[in-house]
């Protein structure tokens, strides 16, 4: 997944930007499970550790393993994976992993319809948590089985308008929400998951960041599910 850097809206910005939720929407035909409701979201939230962002140093998308690694072992590599999961009308090449065709409808987080089509594509795949970002609150300690279990994980991972992804850079939920606001909540509760079940940790002005916007919806459930923690051995990261 293509990383660009810059751009970052302030905190305070993006705090003041927050609006409500609508009804919680789950990407994708197969998207992440659901578990409770608000109450869930929040108590998650007060769990993560707060601490500073540590120096990116030492950070590159190798650290993650090599893109896209068929870690769950269906023969078919992660993206094509995300894009079965959350594309519409998909149509293959060779079978029924390379994806060549599917609509985006609509894409969350621009709430636009985007057709994508293989090589001349406008969907990227977003690590909803940026992997810089958890390099530099947690993922620099693991071992390398733990970074690749996460660069791969159905549960951090969304196919998105690329243009949109590309503005995110590795921002957190206190410097960057999605456009999109009616899916402001699941994207934010998707960060609580994942970085609860990865044990990553939060700043201070993100967590109230999170907190700010899953205020606006009560009944927001707390994704669950995708893949173990830890990739198979097989798989090398530098």
């Amino acid at each position: 997944m293509r990383r660009l850097r810059g751009g970052a809206i302030t905190a305070m910005a993006v705090l003041a930007a927050v609006t409500g939720c609508s009804k919680d929407k789950t990407t994708g035909a197969s998207g992440p499970e659901q578990s409770g409701g608000g109450g869930a979201v929040m108590a998650a939230v007060d769990s993560l550790t707060v601490k500073g962002r540590a120096p990116q140093t030492g950070y590159s998308r190798a650290r993650f393993g090599t893109a896209w690694a068929d870690t769950d072992s269906n023969s078919c590599d992660t993206r094509d994976d995300i894009l079965k999961r959350d594309l519409k009308d998909v149509k293959f090449t060779g079978g029924t992993c390379r994806v060549t065709y599917g609509l985006l409808e609509p894409d969350p987080y621009s709430g636009k319809e985007i057709t994508y089509r293989r090589g001349a594509s406008q969907v990227d795949i977003d690590h909803v948590v940026p992997l810089s970002d958890a390099w530099q609150k947690g993922a620099q300690y693991w071992d390398a089985g733990k970074r690749i279990a996460l660069a791969n994980d159905p549960l951090n991972l969304i196919a998105v308008d690329a243009s949109t992804n590309r503005g995110k850079g590795d921002g957190d939920a206190a410097t960057w929400l999605p456009p999109n606001g009616a899916y402001r909540c699941t994207y934010v509760a998707t960060q609580v998951a994942v970085k609860k079940k990865y044990g990553l940790w939060v700043t201070a002005a993100e967590k109230a960041a999170m907190k700010k916007v899953l205020a606006g919806c009560p009944n927001q459930k707390l994704p669950a599910g995708g893949n173990p923690t830890e990739a198979p051995q097989r798989f090398k990261a530098r």
